[in-house]
């Protein structure tokens, strides 16, 4: 593959809601690392249209896509369902692979694309990347200078009514793929496995509270939505550090004042900001303090700063290293929201399968 450019060569396969925010960042503050060839989409009007604004390739499908030998990095922005197919293609044809979440719909279908793109030689990286982000990076480094002391505790609070009152098309988040665990779920766990490392055992509790859902935002209003996933879940996660978390995902309960994140040590405690978003605020107590001090949060990763961790694949790529936002961090993720689910349905604890490395913390070189 072509390799002597410093920017690595990027095709796009699907172009729904989520690809404008990446095109936008990709085209404009990643544009050092990364350069979109091409794009495609199975409506050709998408198609057509992000072609008219960016000046890329279009192509029919993915076929034509992977025929441009200048593209290196598939972007797979295609619905969850097509996920592990789009990449186990992109694979197959030796490119490297940067998913949108969750990496795929199935665990097996997970680990299957991980040992075919070790056999191939390429690198996979997955969303979420917000951990990249400067909010969760200066949590990072409190906890690694041991501020809070060491961790020994956790809480992970996903809490809303559900997609059907603000989402053009709500249907999907209620069908299998989808639920507030592997659709909120990434950006919570991915968050835990970077402060804290892998997990190592999970047990879980479900729910499904509404049978059916109506949708209230446009254009679709009226509709009704026949719920087939569980949208309340609770879970506990071990740490291999020992490290145990208690986490809710649900999209049942109308308000709350649960914290997104939270992490205890034996000197203090950490505030977390919502692992959805990339910047602050952070603040801390420690053991002997009598209010929460608030952390400066510096750096340029605080907006909307999606396209970080296919940034960080790109110069991954370029240098021989590994992402951050990896394939096998994915893939342990993937795990454990199914181990949750898993122990939820037989009543026993999931011992996890697969481990992952800590992702390493962001530098100015790195």
């Amino acid at each position: 593959m072509p390799g002597s450019s410093a920017r690595v060569g990027v095709g796009i396969v699907g172009l729904g809601n989520i690809s404008g925010t990446y095109l936008r960042n990709l085209t404009t503050r990643f544009a050092e690392d990364v350069q979109v060839v091409g794009c495609t989409d199975m409506d050709a009007a998408r198609v057509e249209a992000v072609v008219a604004e960016y000046g890329v390739a279009g192509y029919r499908d993915l076929d034509a896509l992977l025929g441009n030998p200048d593209i290196e990095v598939i972007l797979n922005l295609t619905n969850p369902l097509a996920h592990a197919a789009v990449s186990m293609a992109a694979v197959a044809e030796g490119r490297h692979v940067y998913s949108e979440k969750p990496l795929s719909i199935d665990f097996a279908d997970a680990q299957l694309l991980l040992e075919r793109a070790r056999g191939a030689g390429v690198l996979v990286g997955c969303a979420p990347d917000t951990f990249l982000g400067d909010g969760l990076q200066a949590c990072r480094r409190l906890i690694d200078a041991g501020t809070i002391g060491r961790p020994i505790a956790a809480t992970a609070a996903m809490v809303c009514h559900g997609h059907e009152g603000w989402h053009p098309s709500p249907a999907f988040f209620y069908q299998r793929g989808a639920g507030p665990m592997l659709d909120m779920g990434p950006y919570y766990l991915t968050a835990l496995v970077s402060l804290m490392g892998p997990i190592t055992r999970v047990t879980g509790a479900e729910q499904t509270t509404f049978a059916t859902r109506t949708i209230t935002s446009q254009p679709l209003a009226g509709q009704e939505i026949d719920v087939r996933v569980p949208t309340h879940i609770a879970g506990v996660l071990e740490f291999a550090q020992g490290v145990i978390a208690t986490m809710v995902m649900t999209f049942d309960v109308w308000s709350s004042r649960l914290p997104h994140l939270e992490v205890y040590g034996t000197e203090g405690s950490l505030s977390a900001p919502d692992p959805n978003t990339f910047g602050g605020p952070v603040e801390v107590r420690v053991a002997d303090a009598s209010q929460w001090q608030a952390v400066p949060v510096t750096g340029t990763a605080q907006d909307d700063s999606r396209g970080l961790g296919l940034a960080d694949l790109a110069r991954a790529i370029r240098s021989g290293g590994q992402p951050r936002a990896s394939g096998e961090l994915a893939c342990h993720v993937l795990e454990a929201m199914h181990g949750i689910h898993e122990s939820a349905v037989t009543g026993a604890a999931y011992a996890m399968q697969t481990t992952c490395p800590q992702p390493a913390v962001v530098t100015q070189d790195t």
